[in-house]
């Protein structure tokens, strides 16, 4: 089956709607210690159905697609606000879409995402210590840690993998629960923070299959992947507006700058840049929604593409502002924050994820 790559109407719309209230509500932090608005939150998770796009209608979503997702992603990446969307909406919502067994479970967390009346997100990176899981007639018990969670400081709901006698498998925690110790982390983008995530102890609650934990990750890596190039995409195609306007209004020896060859070629060059990311981006989420067979090529490309076109159009909006560099008044840094902390998001090897997609 050949994806649909262009989106529809109904995607446009959605993405007038989406810019629109994140222009009216939000703007980004500089401020590392800051968190989100619940009550902003609350309404994007619900007027604007941002974290049940892709959920079925039966299970309480829009039924819509990824595409609508990926517009999500990328309105999100050209606004920077600090909402946490991609843990919730992205991860959360994908470990419960691709798991299986546990359905009461998953229906009932699915529910509370889709209200915003939770968070979520996902802690599968391991650190150096032994991981124990104990299944008393009580109830499942973990030991153990996790480093880098996207969101885990604040998130009500984690998402963890932990190793049992059936293999590896999904549990679901309260981010509140007694023996949960959260320790957030110094990030360079002060819009999506990390932190490392203990476990001594904590009651957990099996949401899939014992085993599949691996096989449901990989898929949600692909959906992250995915909606990171989207994000990438519409960080860039900011930076680059920052760019041309201040090359239009920026006068130097009597003319706008725009008019030197110099600042055309560079803003040339970040045109092609965004291009590129875009058609990445709109394959990678295309795949998602109509082609899983071609999801693993299609979402490794967007990472390479999308990410190196991110970083570059930033560096080089900061070039064109005259090197205005970490001046907290402009958001020009903030691009750059941004770019260089999600190409290492999602800790995958995607130049060897391209090439086994493509068998070479």
């Amino acid at each position: 089956m050949i994806p649909r790559i262009t989106p529809d109407a109904d995607a446009e719309e959605l993405r007038a709607v989406v810019r629109d209230f994140l222009e009216r509500h939000t703007e980004p932090s500089r401020d590392p210690s800051r968190g989100w608005d619940p009550a902003v939150w609350r309404r994007f998770a619900t007027e604007i159905g941002a974290v049940g796009l892709d959920v079925p209608e039966e299970h309480g979503g829009m039924g819509a697609t990824f595409r609508e997702v990926g517009v999500v992603a990328e309105e999100l990446g050209r606004s920077l606000a600090r909402l946490p969307w991609f843990s919730t909406a992205v991860l959360g919502v994908g470990v419960l879409l691709h798991g299986s067994g546990a359905e009461e479970t998953r229906r009932e967390l699915m529910s509370k995402l889709v209200a915003g009346d939770a968070t979520a997100t996902l802690a599968y990176r391991e650190n150096s210590q032994t991981w124990a899981v104990f299944e008393p007639s009580a109830g499942w018990r973990l030991d153990g840690g996790k480093v880098l969670v996207v969101e885990g400081a604040s998130a009500d709901l984690l998402f963890v993998t932990a190793d049992t006698a059936g293999g590896p498998t999904l549990f679901a925690v309260d981010g509140m629960a007694a023996g949960v110790d959260r320790t957030p982390l110094p990030a360079m983008d002060p819009n999506r923070q990390l932190a490392d995530i203990t476990f001594d102890g904590v009651a957990a609650v099996p949401v899939g299959t014992p085993g599949e934990a691996a096989a449901v990750i990989g898929l949600v890596l692909q959906r992250a992947s995915a909606a990171l190039g989207c994000e990438q995409t519409g960080g860039a195609a900011a930076a680059m507006e920052l760019a041309v306007h201040h090359a239009r209004n920026r006068v130097q020896f009597g003319r706008p700058i725009a008019a030197f060859q110099a600042i055309k070629h560079r803003c040339a060059d970040m045109a092609v840049r965004v291009e590129a990311a875009r058609s990445a981006s709109l394959w990678a989420a295309a795949a998602i929604s109509d082609d899983p067979p071609s999801a693993a090529a299609a979402t490794a490309t967007a990472a390479l593409v999308c990410g190196a076109a991110y970083r570059w159009v930033a560096a080089e909006n900061v070039q064109v502002h005259g090197g205005i560099g970490f001046t907290w008044e402009h958001s020009a840094h903030l691009h750059v924050r941004r770019a260089l902390t999600s190409a290492v998001l999602v800790d995958e090897s995607h130049h060897d994820a391209l090439l086994d997609a493509i068998g070479a």
